[in-house]
């Protein structure tokens, strides 16, 4: 973690700049789907809305999962499900002894994970051909 907090530090604040509107994109994206996929385990609805995109700098809610509260990166956006109402999305996605499994976090990762890191890195080259002689 800290080599990866190395590097990204090391981006020069113009191309950052270019790339935080593609992160946000990026997980908005994200959680659509998760939203979408979600909509199979609806009973209230209080999961779908608990799905939250936490920008750049953004802290997450507490009782989110996966892990809680806590401040996100410069460059990172993170996709959250859960509050301090809805404090089951684990049970959802996983199942128990007596609820089969209702998984739409971890499909709609594996789904987009290729698509988010293709659009990242074309933004992350057009914003170094962009700034190169600054």
């Amino acid at each position: 973690m800290q080599r990866l907090l190395t590097r990204i530090e090391s981006i020069p604040d113009a191309i950052r700049e270019d790339l935080k509107p593609v992160v946000v994109k990026s997980a908005e994206e994200l959680a659509g789907l998760q939203r979408h996929l979600a909509e199979a385990s609806r009973d209230t609805g209080a999961l779908i809305d608990s799905i939250e995109v936490t920008p750049p700098g953004g802290t997450t809610p507490a009782y989110s999962q996966p892990g809680g509260s806590r401040t996100a990166h410069e460059l990172e956006a993170i996709v959250t499900v859960g509050d301090h109402v809805v404090r089951y999305p684990h049970l959802v996605e996983y199942g128990t002894a007596e609820a089969a499994a209702q998984p739409f976090f971890w499909p709609a990762v594996r789904l987009l994970q290729n698509r988010i890191n293709n659009r990242t890195n074309r933004a992350a080259a057009k914003a170094v051909r962009k700034h190169w002689s600054e």
